[in-house]
């Protein structure tokens, strides 16, 4: 008797044909679940295009929140006479218009 090495010489016909067919069985399986690509493309598209105005408020709505929240950490260093106090509030207004900047860019680039 041969030793084999699993290579698929030592299979006998038999078992060739009946893995050959399992393996078809299970391919035409699954080719029945396939659905069609482009139509869930377009679906996902529509999905996300329909989350772009309600992204583009909460990014508006945090900037507002972080001005307020710049407002009045750059009041409290201008009144405690720290002198930094203008670069804390370039970055904060720094921050602000990048958000409502982004959000914009956002909007006007995918057309929504």
């Amino acid at each position: 008797m041969k030793k084999c090495k699993g290579d698929l010489k030592c299979f006998s016909k038999a078992k060739k044909v009946s893995i050959q067919v399992l393996m078809l069985v299970v391919f035409i399986h699954f080719k029945g679940y396939a659905q069609d690509g482009v139509a869930g493309i377009n679906e996902a598209n529509q999905k996300v295009r329909s989350y772009f105005d309600a992204g583009t408020e909460l990014m508006y709505a945090v900037g507002a929140l972080l001005g307020l929240i710049g407002a009045v950490k750059v009041y409290q260093k201008w009144n405690a006479g720290d002198p930094d106090t203008g670069k804390v509030a370039a970055a904060w207004f720094g921050s602000c218009v990048f958000l409502v900047v982004v959000a914009t860019v956002i909007k006007s680039f995918f057309g929504v």
